[in-house]
């Protein structure tokens, strides 16, 4: 078994499922008293949010730099950013840390591949407005073939001030699932076959019965990508 490694703190709210997931996929693949092994770095958000909104992205790519080199020292084989925003720097951070990252996107890809038969070609994508506005994520898509559409500006402005007023809070308001529920019959609407959850607080606030498309939470994807990758030598 390969030694995970996860970046995480971006909130902290978001990497609580990465543990329990991983190793709760650890243990249905394996049975017995196995769990993962695992280290943590768990960031100060507070810093990372303010180089977000600043726009200082070489800033951040050191500190998530700087941590997933500190993964590698302690034992880690690869190794996940826990949040969806921060992989615009993802190929600074894996070059700092010199073991293989396991890109967030690429993990989603995958999944909407093998959901109900490799049919879905079109989703609608949430997430901050880093995620929904520029291009990082929508390329990685769609370099898997995959179209990503987007909110309207009105509804990318609901969606981001949701995740950092509300969510990164560890605050989950009825209203706000209410309008995020609008939201996605939107990208329904506007031809969205799928639903992506591209920020990895908003499986707090809507789920699969939130929505008559398939839901993807990447959170929830990657931790069990992570396990995956974690066994791909292990007799299972």
């Amino acid at each position: 078994m390969l030694t995970i490694g996860l970046i995480g703190g971006m909130s902290w709210e978001s990497t609580v499922p990465y543990y329990r997931i991983v190793n709760q996929s650890i243990k249905q693949q394996l049975g017995g008293w196995h769990s993962a092994k695992l280290v943590l770095y768990s960031v100060d958000f507070a810093e990372i949010e303010h180089l977000q909104q600043v726009g200082d992205w070489d800033a951040a790519a050191q500190v998530l730099g700087q941590a997933a080199n500190a993964l590698r020292l302690a034992g880690a084989d690869f190794f996940l950013i826990c949040t969806n925003t921060m992989h615009k720097v993802a190929d600074q951070v894996e070059r700092a840390a010199g073991i293989p990252l396991l890109h967030i996107a690429d993990a989603l890809a995958a999944e909407i591949k093998r959901r109900d038969g490799g049919t879905i070609a079109r989703v609608g994508l949430l997430g901050t407005r880093f995620t929904m506005e520029q291009d990082f994520y929508r390329a990685r898509l769609a370099a898997h073939g995959l179209d990503a559409i987007v909110p309207n500006a009105a509804d990318r402005a609901t969606v981001h001030r949701v995740i950092y007023e509300e969510l990164c809070l560890g605050q989950v308001e009825d209203r706000s699932r209410i309008a995020y529920r609008e939201i996605v019959q939107r990208l329904i609407d506007d031809g969205a076959e799928g639903i992506v959850l591209g920020c990895t607080e908003i499986q707090m606030l809507i789920g699969q019965s939130d929505s008559p498309v398939p839901i993807f939470d990447t959170a929830e994807i990657h931790a069990r990508a992570a396990a995956g990758y974690a066994l791909r030598n292990q007799p299972t």
